[in-house]
């Protein structure tokens, strides 16, 4: 299926501060890599060993319980995808999302519908520690895009205008041998994700400029950083959202995490910045709401054109 093209490998391991040449090296090296390939493996050793088995753990107990049970966490705000999604005619996986995972009291709200005893060491333990740590890596990543473009002003504004979900995936092994697409070609529709997978089956294709499709086979310290939509519509096309796709080619089932899965609060107006906007790049997208673009999204029109459906929606 893929070819054995690499994507760029960023250390994100040492300290990294801005105003640094440090920093501005592996920045440059950010910008180039989301310019050239759409995305880059971030190496990442401060999560530890042991918090990566406890969240391998995690994820398949979620998934071990009965549809009844995971279907409990369905969320009461469906545009941000949030809550357990089960297999269907279109797609061969289970995904359970997690919203604002960053907050305490949510995350314990959501092991509770598991785990109605509770379950304090996995949610604060494992859940929590492993997106604490992230956090970390995350901002780190969107100040260097941001300042890339000379737009760091709008940092802070970032950050406080965002969410941070989890989702944990779960890709069932094929019947036989053959190579499966177990999830479509598509771009995601947030501004920013990391793709961690949890176990050793890999599977994460990423599609190049000319089209190729590139394997991706993160070691246990690294994470597929890609833009989503919501952020290349913002960088006004600067950046792109790359179209990625899932296929199995061993009998095996994967397991993943998709972390920060940062969406923007609800009522956001995603705007392209004047800064952004010149005779070399006019304006090309609209304002608009992430909520209702999701919404968009979901309807049978906004799904058949899934690696295009901001620029159908938007685009100016």
């Amino acid at each position: 299926m893929g070819s054995e093209v690499l994507l760029p490998v960023i250390d994100f391991s040492d300290e990294l501060k801005p105003g640094t040449p440090e920093w501005d090296s592996v920045r440059a090296r950010v910008q180039q890599a989301l310019q050239e390939y759409g995305g880059f493996e971030a190496l990442f050793d401060k999560v530890p060993s042991e918090l990566q088995k406890s969240m391998f753990g995690a994820i398949e107990d979620m998934f071990e319980f009965p549809l009844e049970t995971k279907s409990r966490t369905t969320s009461a705000n469906p545009p941000f995808g949030t809550g357990y999604t089960g297999k269907s005619s279109r797609a061969s996986w289970e995904t359970i999302g997690i919203e604002d995972v960053l907050i305490p009291e949510n995350l314990r709200s959501f092991t509770n519908l598991l785990w109605p005893e509770g379950n304090l060491a996995l949610s604060t333990k494992t859940v929590g520690s492993f997106s604490k740590q992230l956090s970390e890596l995350d901002q780190m990543i969107r100040r260097m895009v941001l300042e890339s473009f000379g737009v760091e002003k709008y940092c802070d504004e970032h950050i406080d205008s965002s969410r941070y979900g989890l989702r944990v995936m779960k890709y069932e092994a094929p019947e036989n041998m053959e190579s499966k697409i177990m999830l479509i070609p598509h771009t995601d529709k947030n501004l920013l994700t990391m793709l961690h997978h949890q176990n050793h089956v890999d599977g994460l294709e990423v599609q190049s400029k000319d089209g190729k499709w590139i394997n991706v086979k993160p070691s246990r310290d690294s994470f597929i950083v890609m833009p989503g939509d919501s952020l290349q519509a913002w960088m006004n096309g600067r950046v792109q959202a790359p179209i990625h796709r899932v296929v199995l080619t061993e009998n095996e089932t994967r397991y993943s995490t998709t972390r920060p899965f940062l969406t923007p609060t609800e009522g956001y107006i995603i705007k392209v910045p004047d800064k952004l906007v010149d005779e070399e790049h006019p304006l090309r997208f609209k304002p608009y709401e992430y909520s209702k673009y999701l919404k968009f999204f979901k309807t049978e029109q906004g799904h058949k054109i899934h690696q295009s459906s901001v620029k159908i929606f938007c685009g100016v």
